[in-house]
């Protein structure tokens, strides 16, 4: 009976991981970049459905739920049918291999195998399929240049995430995402500033060159800003889901907002550490809460527009409060700093998606193949070179 337990098991790790998946990433992922987008522009964002607007993904949902699905006459009904199902699969089987924490001498993890993150870049990859296929089926000319875009876009960018992904797995010597998390703890430091002893600090710019090409090549794996080329609504309309309505169009944006939480998921445990807190000594976390009080002191006395400044009064706020617990010898859920870590970098994404302006597809070509590629490869080389002289 061994069996029925492990396909129940099975069953109700898909249902949390996908009530997580929908809830956590798509729905609070939208409203969350409703609202960062409102700060950087000084306007509200959603206000009125529920207390600060924070039922208005849910409103959005229950209204895509009652729209009509419309199949175009000359479509590939089963291929237009089974692209978003593929895209939001996709997301839902990256989560398979990413651990949130522990609990007491376990590790929050649906299942730890030792290529876990050459699954992850598997998975990921698996989400131009249905892109393409969308682009294919939808027998619309802007769908299927979108499609293309979209092929050209993630293929290129596929090397340097792995070339991002290699140098953790090379520096930690596994490629098991709880053993990389495991290394990071061992050593007392994380790999964007630390390599294992004895290079120790001095190996910061590998870290820091590894994680930036990462984190580029994670931005164009998942179409944003400024890798949105396949969606491009000012050229495209709205690329390869143009002809989706209705639920089928909702389940493209949950792979989409899946797909950047996953990412921001694994660079927190490739390069942040997972869910290990940070090593500081308690006078520097002193200074933190200091810096944290005053900055929302002078933001209280001095900045006058409140659409701006009432998220970074919150954030100094939390700020001061974990770093004065910190300080007093207290500790946080090994959760919750991998939701803190996992939060600043999809805050970063965000940021970046309502900072820049889309690139050219020359220009994105070039990023891929004539930056970040070279910078990958010499950082890769450099990175085992050193650990070898090292006695590594």
């Amino acid at each position: 009976m061994s069996w029925v337990l492990e396909l129940l098991k099975a069953i109700g790790l898909t249902v949390l991981l996908f009530t997580f998946l929908a809830v956590v990433t798509a729905m609070m992922g939208v409203y969350a970049e409703r609202k960062i987008a409102g700060w950087i522009q000084a306007r509200l964002g959603p206000k009125h459905v529920g207390p600060q607007g924070l039922l208005q993904t849910v409103a959005d949902t229950v209204k895509l739920l009652q729209k009509e699905h419309i199949t175009p006459r000359r479509a590939d009904v089963l291929m237009f049918n089974a692209a978003p199902v593929v895209v939001a699969v996709a997301a839902l089987l990256d989560w398979v291999v990413i651990p949130f924490g522990t609990l007491g001498s376990r590790v929050l993890v649906v299942r730890d195998i030792n290529i876990g993150v050459l699954y992850f870049s598997a998975m990921a990859s698996v989400t131009v399929l249905g892109i393409l296929t969308a682009g294919w089926s939808s027998n619309n000319k802007y769908a299927l240049l979108g499609g293309l875009r979209s092929a050209s876009q993630l293929i290129s960018y596929e090397l340097p995430l792995a070339l991002g992904i290699l140098w953790a797995a090379m520096v930690a010597g596994t490629l098991s995402t709880v053993g990389i998390v495991e290394a990071q703890i061992q050593q007392g430091g994380w790999f964007l500033f630390t390599l294992p002893p004895p290079i120790g600090r001095l190996g910061a710019p590998f870290g820091i060159l590894a994680a930036v090409t990462f984190l580029v090549a994670a931005t164009a794996e998942v179409n944003r800003v400024p890798f949105d080329l396949p969606e491009a609504e000012s050229e495209l309309v709205a690329g390869y889901f143009v002809e989706y309505t209705g639920m089928r169009f909702a389940l493209f944006q949950l792979g989409e907002y899946g797909e950047m939480f996953g990412m921001a998921a694994l660079a927190t445990i490739m390069f942040l550490g997972g869910w290990a807190e940070p090593h500081l000594a308690p006078y520097l976390w002193v200074a933190v809460a200091l810096g944290a009080v005053v900055v929302a002191a002078v933001i209280l006395l001095t900045a006058r527009h409140s659409l701006v400044i009432r998220p970074v009064l919150s954030l100094a706020v939390l700020t001061a409060a974990v770093g004065l617990l910190m300080s007093v010898g207290g500790h946080l859920p090994s959760i919750v700093w991998f939701l803190l870590k996992l939060f600043t970098l999809v805050f970063f994404l965000m940021w970046v998606r309502w900072t820049y302006p889309r690139l050219r597809l020359d220009q994105l070509l070039n990023l891929s193949w004539k930056v970040l590629l070279p910078l990958g490869l010499l950082n890769l080389l450099a990175t085992g070179l050193v650990l070898t002289l090292g006695g590594r």
